[in-house]
């Protein structure tokens, strides 16, 4: 029965059930053991070594927004998060590897986004880099059809490498720019296209609402700029085939705003856009 449980999992989840099977079946023993103490100490030691992040303080902060994770939810998130510090050390991935950074900025930041009604469908990640929001995405929403897209090799590859672990499926990656994968077979393919941390959003605009298929939606993350951004990105919006539906305002544990921007594909983006790389970065569409 137990074997029949584990199937299915990631190894790395695997092998942290295992681990709490086995401290079970040792604090049994200790009850009738003189040196009760120290056995119990050693398999303590090794089990907070096994977890990189507090799952019961991760899940408490996401309790605040009425998301609610499994059990086996948050040990993917946990082990996503060793995956993570582990690869960071050889491949530049991100300059947030202590835990509650990670569960704050990384985890929570892509829960918000994650949680909302929109993300559902056929998602692309552009600009996935370290797999947020996308990866945390598939992991809450397992449903999801998730593109993760990126330019660069190496953060390819650490995706691949991540999801393989992860034990997750469903997912494809593209190793584009996306104003270059929208003149291929991504154009208009996708229900939802998003993206962190990537372009002000006169320059996100472009580079994903060619890829959002009319009546889908593109559900920008942003700062405390987010109202400024949009403010300069309204023209663009409207030229690409979008239009501007609302903004929502959230706040992490640490104060930090997140501005989530979402705006609705309402017709075909003309194929004059997107522009190449070069010129959307030097002259946005207003």
């Amino acid at each position: 029965a137990r074997e029949a449980r584990t199937r299915g999992c990631s190894p790395l989840v695997t092998q942290r059930r295992r681990l709490q099977t086995k401290m079970l079946e040792i604090r049994a023993f200790a009850r009738k053991s003189l040196d009760r103490i120290f056995v119990l100490r050693r398999f303590e030691i090794e089990n907070e070594r096994c977890e990189m992040i507090d799952k019961a303080r991760l899940e408490q902060k996401c309790s605040m927004w009425n998301i609610a994770l499994t059990g086996d939810q948050l040990d993917q998130l946990d082990a996503f998060a060793q995956i993570l510090v582990d690869y960071n050390q050889k491949v530049n991935l991100t300059a947030i590897t202590d835990p509650e950074g990670i569960e704050d900025k990384h985890f929570l930041d892509s829960l918000l986004f994650a949680s909302q009604p929109e993300v559902a469908g056929k998602m692309v990640d552009v600009g996935a880099g370290a797999g947020f929001p996308g990866i945390v995405t598939k992991i809450y929403k397992p449903e999801l059809e998730l593109t993760l897209m990126e330019p660069t090799g190496k953060r390819v590859e650490f995706l691949k490498y991540a999801c393989a672990q992860l034990g997750l499926t469903g997912v494809e990656f593209a190793k584009e720019r996306a104003e270059e994968a929208t003149r291929k077979a991504w154009r208009e393919q996708f229900d939802l296209a998003s993206a962190r941390a990537v372009a002000a959003l006169p320059m996100l605009a472009e580079y994903c609402l060619p890829l959002v298929k009319v009546g889908g939606s593109f559900l920008a993350m942003k700062g405390a700029s987010g109202e400024e951004e949009l403010a300069a990105a309204r023209g663009a919006i409207r030229k690409l085939g979008g239009e501007y539906k609302e903004t929502r305002t959230l706040h992490l544990p640490g104060g930090d705003t997140r501005t989530l921007i979402l705006c609705k594909k309402i017709s075909q983006t003309p194929t004059a856009y997107p522009r190449n790389g070069g010129k959307i970065a030097k002259s946005p569409l207003k």
